[in-house]
């Protein structure tokens, strides 16, 4: 199953009235990330500043980002989906243009989610930019 890609998912979004809704559609989409092999989930891809245990792999394929990646909490599997919906299959130029920031807010989740919760989650993205500046 492919993940929603940026458009979709602030579509998707965009249907939702309230935050409860947008909180079961996170946890949907976070049911959608593909299983992680139990070997990646170590130190070295493990994501520090998340309250929730991620882990996170990219690699270029082809000039595109392929992301792997997975979290022990259902909710911020659901930020890993966003994130890979956001980021997979793009090149280093297109990862380096997105505004995350306003894609978050076009999401209705940045009032939604503790800080905790909101730090992990730019601690993710600044993985995935590191990754594209190497």
């Amino acid at each position: 199953m492919t993940l929603p890609n940026t458009d979709e998912l602030i579509e998707n979004f965009g249907f939702f009235d309230d935050w409860e809704e947008r909180y079961a559609y996170l946890i949907d989409l976070g049911d959608q990330v593909p299983p992680m092999d139990e070997a990646l989930k170590n130190d070295i891809n493990y994501v520090k500043g998340c309250t929730s245990k991620v882990w996170m792999v990219g690699h270029f394929n082809d000039d595109k980002l392929q992301l792997i990646a997975d979290s022990d909490a259902k909710i911020v599997r659901g930020l890993v989906a966003i994130l890979m919906g956001v980021y997979g299959g793009k090149t280093k130029t297109e990862i380096q243009s997105v505004n995350i920031q306003d894609v978050f807010g076009l999401l209705g989740l940045e009032g939604h989610l503790s800080p905790s919760r909101r730090n992990g989650f730019y601690a993710m993205v600044q993985r995935i930019e590191v990754l594209a500046q190497s």
